[in-house]
């Protein structure tokens, strides 16, 4: 079997290709545009693997992706192309505009060619795997979750786009009969992370002596999904999952910024005996900021259908993940 990676050498692309590695493909096809975001060093001990292959290129580029579909025949294709950092898609929205709706719209597209094309052996299993948010959903109150079938109320340019590409995988399964499905996460972090983001962001500036900043009261609260569960969750969905549903993973980790950041900066101060001049405790540098426009107070996952249905469930706690994601950064600063 052979599968096509999009967005390969992101945070969560780079971990499921090293997790589908160990299940037995005849080829991994890694298609990513290596923007700011990308980490070559993630997949650096595989780039010699006979049965891994890296492209770069973008998914909105059509006659490329067409060339990629053609030459490599696909039997199942998982799109974690992207552009995910809302903060940036408040400053620049057009780029996730261009990535996250006409890249997956061209990955849509030229998926329903091949289909029609290929030999009866790939019809019959193929897979297009869309990796989306729980952002799509909007923002929770103090009480309830996220389910399958809660309403997209997006409230971010970021979150618009993804839901605008889940809308599009939707519409080509019912309109084409696409075999798709769609999968919905929380928030993930654990090594390689992008420094921009909360958690890594948190680490990195403590290290440095750096203000950490936490936006407005610091009161709103995420459900953190270590990147490495997310990854043997997606692997599942495509191998078992039904064609045409959609399944949220959550990692029953559900916290507030402010105690998210509290928490890093007590690990460190535990394994970090020699601190950065002036600081006493790691604590001392958070800072509130200006909160970001729009920004949602709270999000939290019903992962009961996976469960019940596929098995699933998080192997990973808050805790012991924050160990490995620290002492990650400690040693690759």
């Amino acid at each position: 079997m052979r599968i096509l990676i999009t967005g390969g050498l992101g945070f969560i692309g780079s971990s499921v290709i090293r997790n589908l590695l160990t299940k037995g493909f005849q080829k991994i096809i890694n298609l990513d545009d290596e923007t700011y975001a990308a980490n070559k060093n993630s997949l650096s001990a595989i780039k010699k693997n006979p049965n891994y292959v890296f492209l770069k290129g973008d998914i909105a580029d059509k006659k490329f992706i067409e060339e990629t579909f053609y030459k490599f025949k696909p039997h199942f294709v998982m799109n974690l192309a992207a552009e995910t950092h809302v903060d940036r898609s408040i400053t620049n929205p057009a780029q996730f505009i261009h990535t996250n709706i006409n890249g997956t719209f061209n990955l849509l597209e030229i998926s329903r060619k091949y289909l029609s094309e290929c030999p009866q052996e790939i019809k019959k299993v193929f897979r297009f795997h869309q990796i989306s948010t729980d952002e799509v959903f909007g923002s929770l109150g103090k009480e309830g979750l996220f389910r399958e079938d809660s309403p997209y109320k997006p409230n971010s340019p970021y979150s618009a786009s993804k839901a605008s590409s889940d809308h599009l995988v939707r519409a080509w399964q019912h309109t084409f009969n696409m075999p798709t499905i769609i999968t919905n996460c929380s928030n993930n972090y654990g090594p390689y992370q992008y420094i921009e983001k909360l958690i890594p962001l948190t680490i990195f500036n403590a290290l440095k002596g750096k203000p950490i900043p936490v936006y407005g009261n610091g009161l709103q609260v995420r459900d953190w999904l270590y990147v490495d569960d997310h990854a043997e969750a997606l692997y599942l969905i495509l191998s078992k999952g039904k064609v045409g549903e959609t399944y949220n993973i959550g990692g029953n980790n559900e916290i507030s910024n402010i105690e998210l950041v509290k928490k890093i900066c007590k690990i460190l101060n535990r394994k970090i005996k020699i601190k950065p001049k002036n600081v006493r405790s790691f604590v001392d540098l958070i800072k509130y900021v200006p909160d970001r426009p729009g920004h949602d107070f709270r999000y939290g996952i019903d992962a009961s259908k996976l469960r019940n249905e596929l098995g699933w469930e998080p192997k990973t706690k808050l805790d012991e993940g924050l160990e490995k994601t620290i002492d990650w950064y400690i040693d690759n600063q």
